[in-house]
């Protein structure tokens, strides 16, 4: 840690519940501890748990975030959750085979869920995280009692405005300092803030052994692969179309088969146009969609009305 002047991932805790409660919500930070799940091949999956009790919420991330991104809507929930980081991402391992999928990842984090909790969750998935959640509460209703998917529907691609994030993280894969990543966030227009930006890089990165700092992602590290290699990054684009129709039609086939009440939340802003909203009702007539004033990454932009939602919910 000598790194980071003492700073560690909960450093940003209290300042996030002190402006939670400087705009009118009562805010705590609970103990926070991080749990680590073996999966039989070897990797790990990584999560936060939130609180002493077991946990009666558990939040997925979307690609390229991880599970702090859900700090401020846990601190604003104030109740027992559990916060992953999918496999790919944080401080779970990466896939060899690179395959992000929904269902993919259902599949490796299904054991880890079952044995962190103690009854159905309410299942939050936001973006990659909410197809993964669909597929978990499709193959393993007994550990989901409500399903609640933020600003995607299957169809969407989940790695979003693809090109800019390629652009963004197509550059070196490893930097000589955290600084240099928050002024490549601003630059790029992510992050929000200076100090958003800040805790963000802070939280999505790692000092390698040799002192330099990587993004703690995958997508990264694919994406800067394929930037150095054209026809592998055209294969990849053919793939990852060819590839689409498959996952919508799976993407769809799991909001069937869950069999918990679903509600999705959009983000007026975000990546669920009227049009995909319409299709969802359609194809999932029993489900609640909810609009909020947000874009894509609804749990930075207003995570006080996700936390009442999902509070309904519970």
């Amino acid at each position: 840690m000598h790194h980071n002047g003492g700073m560690d991932e909960f450093s940003f805790l209290s300042a996030q519940a002190a402006e939670l409660r400087a705009a009118g919500t009562p805010a705590e930070v609970p103990p926070v501890r991080r749990l680590t799940h073996a999966l039989p091949d070897g990797r790990t999956v990584s999560a936060l748990a939130y609180g002493d009790a077991p946990p009666v919420v558990t939040f997925l991330h979307g690609a390229g975030l991880n599970a702090h991104t859900w700090d401020t809507t846990v601190l604003a929930l104030g109740l027992p959750a559990l916060a992953l980081d999918l496999p790919g991402h944080g401080d779970s391992s990466w896939r060899d085979d690179a395959a992000y999928t929904g269902r993919t990842l259902a599949a490796d984090i299904a054991d880890a869920i079952a044995a962190w909790t103690t009854a159905p969750q309410v299942l939050v998935g936001q973006s990659l995280g909410g197809l993964t959640a669909a597929a978990l509460a499709a193959t393993h209703p007994d550990l989901v009692r409500e399903l609640v998917i933020v600003d995607i529907t299957p169809g969407i691609d989940p790695d979003g405005d693809a090109a800019s994030i390629a652009a963004f993280f197509a550059g070196p894969t490893d930097w000589a300092s955290r600084d240099e990543l928050v002024e490549r966030a601003l630059s790029f227009g992510l992050g929000g803030s200076r100090q958003a930006a800040t805790r963000g890089v802070f939280l999505n990165s790692r000092i390698r052994p040799d002192g330099r700092v990587e993004w703690k992602h995958h997508f990264a590290h694919l994406a800067n692969a394929l930037a150095a290699d054209p026809a592998a990054a055209q294969a990849a684009g053919a793939q990852q179309r060819a590839l689409r129709g498959a996952l919508s039609a799976s993407g769809w086939e799991d909001l069937a088969a869950v069999t918990a009440p679903i509600t999705l939340v959009r983000g007026d802003r975000g990546f669920v146009t009227p049009a995909d909203a319409d299709e969802f009702r359609r194809r999932v007539p029993a489900a609640s969609v909810i609009d909020v004033a947000s874009g894509h990454n609804v749990q930075e932009e207003q995570p006080v009305a996700l936390a009442r939602l999902v509070a309904q919910n519970t």
